[in-house]
């Protein structure tokens, strides 16, 4: 599996993984969910142009450089934040989702960021549950940043609070900085003594007087 930056010819196959990504909520009675319209290209576009959007291809299948799968991401409070992330369901189970959400989690380390976040509904099989078998926690109320606070809130406008949701948080490991090769330890010179004004020479002399 190839994780690649977004191009702009990707963007509206992205919009069909996501309607796609979408129709398995129905069979769980969340049709809102499932006719929830896909991301508007303008939207996707500002991610691509502002480097956090990220595609899963496989270029050794018949698919080849298709997007299979994508993720957007926003840097909130001291994580980065997956806003989105959708894998097309005639390439599930192939580990997908778990490779871009790794790219996510490898590039937040080296920004120096302390965790990945996200939010996602509870009771879902593929969501909450899935999160947790790959490291994520859920966070209590208290240990809520204001901006998850601030996406909370927006997901609760939009109508997602009719089923339980969570928001979840994966630490990450610092990327250790190399150590500063050591200096080269300073020789003193060796002084010349080879006959030079003001200095002594000892000379030894066999057969004395």
């Amino acid at each position: 599996m190839r994780i690649r930056s977004a191009r702009r010819s990707d963007l509206p196959l992205l919009q069909e993984i996501e309607r796609a990504a979408g129709e398995p909520f129905r069979a769980l009675g969340m049709a809102f969910v499932a006719d929830d319209d896909p991301p508007p290209l303008d939207l996707l576009e500002s991610y691509r142009q502002a480097g956090r959007c990220w595609v899963a291809t496989d270029p050794l299948s018949t698919t080849g450089d298709r997007p299979l799968g994508y993720v957007l991401a926003d840097p909130v409070d001291d994580a980065l934040h997956i806003e989105q992330v959708s894998v097309d369901p005639a390439a599930a189970r192939r580990g997908i989702g778990r490779d871009l959400i790794a790219h996510l989690a490898a590039l937040a380390a080296r920004r120096g960021m302390t965790a990945l976040t996200l939010t996602t509904f509870t009771d879902v099989p593929w969501n909450a549950p899935y999160y947790a078998r790959i490291g994520f926690r859920v966070l209590t109320e208290h240990e809520l940043t204001d901006g998850l606070r601030t996406i909370r809130a927006e997901e609760a406008q939009h109508g997602l609070d009719r089923w339980p949701r969570v928001c979840m948080r994966r630490e990450l490991s610092p990327v250790p900085r190399p150590s500063p090769a050591p200096k080269p330890a300073k020789t003193p010179p060796v002084p010349d003594t080879s006959g030079a004004p003001g200095t002594s020479r000892t000379v030894a002399v066999s057969g004395g007087p």
